[in-house]
């Protein structure tokens, strides 16, 4: 990854974005570029004009957080791009493999303990781990049956980008795979700014880069977000249409490992779809257990 490029590009869309009605400044004359000048970021920031040039033409090492602050409000910033604002700032200062916490920050892990299999394992409703990267690293058998298309897709590993990006089933699979799609591409971003040397993660984006036009125009649009928590609209081979919530929770002793549980509502038909879903796993499971069994042999 390419920091200063990083900053630079991210500064620059930002302030593209933002029209001097929005920030509360008045707006003279015909505009040559959208959004905000520089030297109007510099004021609303209380920085000069030179200092905020330095500052978007990718040079964010030893900027004060009071300043970064200052930056995250005059554009506007949601948490998440604040929080990816932080992260490239501490990606491109000398210590940049250091997190703000004194962690040492790397790559995503693909280890799945024992015991977090046994987690797994024992939750009655879809459940999977995965990592930063969005690399599938482990379910439990409702979860692998619910995402099918993803674990036995030809495009592997089994990561989420690789599968909404390069296998054509992915359309058919997520109902609203546009979102789905931008949301990945904005969760990865968000990802490179923590993980500016994950060597896996510069990979999967070359990738993705080469073989997908769309990955490449949405990867320059340096668009972030968090994935904690939402919703799935997805249209399983089995079981047809399948409204599902998400929660996503980070596994502390498991560096870069979340464990990510879908629920339906009570009653509903996507509940039903579920259950229905559970049982065929179950029955092919038992199938596969019997067809195992060595033969027994008469006397």
């Amino acid at each position: 990854m390419d920091t200063a490029n990083d900053i630079s590009e991210f500064l620059g869309s930002r302030r593209a974005r933002i029209t001097p009605e929005q920030a509360g400044l008045p707006s003279y004359g015909k505009r040559r570029v959208p959004g905000l000048r520089r030297e109007e970021v510099a004021s609303l920031a209380g920085v000069s004009v030179e200092y905020y040039k330095r500052l978007e033409r990718g040079n964010l090492s030893g900027v004060s957080d009071l300043v970064l602050e200052a930056l995250a409000t005059a554009l506007q910033l949601d948490d998440a791009e604040r929080a990816h604002l932080f992260d490239l700032a501490r990606a491109a200062g000398p210590a940049g493999a250091v997190s703000t916490r004194g962690r040492r920050v790397g790559g995503a892990t693909s280890k799945v303990r024992p015991t977090i299999q046994r987690v797994l394992d024992q939750l009655v409703t879809p459940a999977i781990v995965r990592n930063a990267r969005g690399d599938y690293n482990a379910a439990n058998q409702l979860g692998r049956a619910l995402y099918a298309p993803l674990f036995d897709s030809r495009e592997q590993p089994a990561n989420s980008a690789r599968f909404a990006f390069l296998d054509r089933a992915a359309t058919d699979f997520y109902r609203d795979w546009d979102r789905v799609a931008t949301d990945l591409v904005a969760h990865l971003r968000s990802t490179a700014g923590r993980n500016p040397y994950d060597r896996d993660l510069s990979d999967l984006v070359g990738e993705l880069s080469t073989r997908s036009d769309l990955f490449r125009t949405l990867w320059a649009a340096h668009n972030v977000r968090f994935h904690r928590t939402g919703s799935k609209r997805l249209h399983h081979p089995v079981v047809g249409d399948l409204d599902l919530d998400y929660e996503s929770m980070d596994l502390a002793a498991d560096h870069g490992l979340t464990l990510n549980v879908y629920t339906a509502a009570a009653g509903s038909t996507s509940q039903q779809a579920l259950d229905l879903l559970a049982s065929w796993t179950t029955t092919l499971a038992r199938e596969d257990e019997a067809v195992a069994l060595p033969e027994t042999r008469r006397p």
